[in-house]
C-alpha cells in the first residue's frame, strides 16, 4: 500500500486486509510483558489505534484522545499499537496520564507485517485504525494514507456508538 510521510511517498509491505475479513495471525506484547496475538479479541468490540511511534506528536495526540473516549465505552476494547518498545511506551504512558488504552509492542513488527502495514524504511507501522467484532472479524478500518494526519475519530467512534453497547 502506498501512503505518504510528509508529503514522501512510501510504500508498505502489502494489501491490509478488507472489511469482513479476520485479523491475521500475530504476536505483540502487553506491558506486563505477556504475548497478545488475534485470539484475545475475540468476545467484544476492540478498536486498535496502529500508530508509527508513540513518542511523535500525532502519535500522542491520537492516543490521548481514543484513551479519553475510551471511558465512554464498557465492554470494549481499546489499543494503541506501535513499534516501539516496552520501555518506552510505559515511559509514554506514565508521562502522558494514559491508563485506559492498552498499549501493545510491536517491536518484531509482527502485527505490521500481517497486516501489510509494515514500513522497512523507518521500522514502523502505517497509522490505521481498525475495529474487530466478538468474532474477530474486521468491521471497521481507516487507512491513513498521509501520515501527519490524524485519524477520523468521531467516524471510528460514531461505529462503536452505533454497532456495539456501552
Amino acid at each position: 500500500m502506498q501512503i505518504t510521510r510528509h508529503g514522501e511517498a512510501q510504500e508498505t509491505n502489502g494489501q491490509p486486509p478488507l472489511i469482513g475479513h479476520e485479523l491475521p495471525a500475530f504476536n505483540v506484547t502487553t506491558a506486563d510483558q505477556t504475548p497478545f496475538d488475534q485470539s484475545h479479541l475475540k468476545g467484544r468490540y476492540s478498536l486498535i489505534s496502529v500508530v508509527p511511534d508513540i513518542d511523535t506528536r500525532v502519535c500522542s495526540i491520537s492516543t490521548k484522545n481514543f484513551n479519553q473516549a475510551a471511558d465512554r465505552f464498557d465492554g470494549i476494547n481499546f489499543y494503541t499499537i506501535s513499534t516501539n518498545t516496552l520501555d518506552q511506551q510505559k515511559h509514554w504512558c506514565a508521562n502522558e496520564g494514559v491508563k485506559n488504552m492498552h498499549l501493545l509492542s510491536d517491536a518484531d513488527a509482527s502485527f505490521g507485517k500481517a497486516m501489510g502495514l509494515y514500513l522497512a524504511a523507518n521500522n514502523t507501522d502505517a497509522r490505521s485504525v481498525w475495529i474487530t467484532d466478538p468474532e474477530g472479524k474486521i468491521v471497521y478500518r481507516e487507512l491513513i494514507t498521509e501520515q501527519t494526519n490524524e485519524p477520523d475519530y468521531d467516524s471510528a467512534l460514531a461505529y462503536l456508538e452505533t454497532h456495539a453497547k456501552h
